[in-house]
């Protein structure tokens, strides 16, 4: 927890007298997957966002659904830094030992690496001088290297023929959420 903290620290001290926000992910709390970050002001305009997902589910209708993600996302805010509606870019890598949507009607799972490139769109507000919410959602495409796995005894899946990892792309949406954010006085 200590490194975790002075990681938090660090981040929030690199730009001087910056607003700081931190932020947890509301849509995906009922789901027992957790979405925290933190949103640094660059400029009047311009926020600099790293977070990290990790989804702790071994199983979910008996299919492995373990996966973390972590991303970094610059965000140009029309109005300015933290108000109104924001379009952003990102880049974000993970690790998965899931079903991939495409394969859920068969009995099988992957288990892999995966890199991110998009975009980002979305509204803050502030609801009191303290607390906001920030509405977003992002998307671009996807690149996995992972192999398959039977469900049931954990061999590797017979169309699996790759030597190496198996890679594949798509575009996709993935992000996206109503995070609760919690304003640091400025430091």
């Amino acid at each position: 927890m200590n490194k975790l903290a002075l990681a938090i620290f660090i981040f929030g001290s690199i730009v001087g007298k910056a607003q700081v926000r931190l932020k947890a992910n509301l849509a995906a709390l009922p789901f027992a997957v957790v979405n925290v970050g933190e949103e640094l002001q660059l400029s009047p305009n311009y926020t600099l966002q790293a977070d990290a997902m990790l989804s702790p589910w071994w199983s979910f209708h008996g299919r492995p659904m373990l996966f973390g993600t972590a991303f970094v996302e610059g965000r140009y805010y029309l109005r300015s830094a933290f108000q109104g509606l924001y379009f952003g870019a990102h880049l974000g890598g993970g690790v998965l030992r899931a079903t991939k949507w495409n394969y859920w009607n068969q009995a099988v799972y992957q288990k892999g690496f995966i890199y991110m490139a998009g975009a980002v769109v979305g509204y803050q507000m502030d609801l009191t001088d303290r607390l906001g919410l920030d509405f977003f959602l992002g998307g671009g495409n996807l690149q996995g290297q992972y192999h398959s796995y039977y469900l049931d005894d954990g061999g590797r899946y017979k169309l699996d023929k790759a030597i190496g990892f198996n890679k594949s792309g798509e575009w996709l949406p993935y992000r996206g959420g109503i995070m609760l954010t919690y304003k640091l006085k400025n430091l």
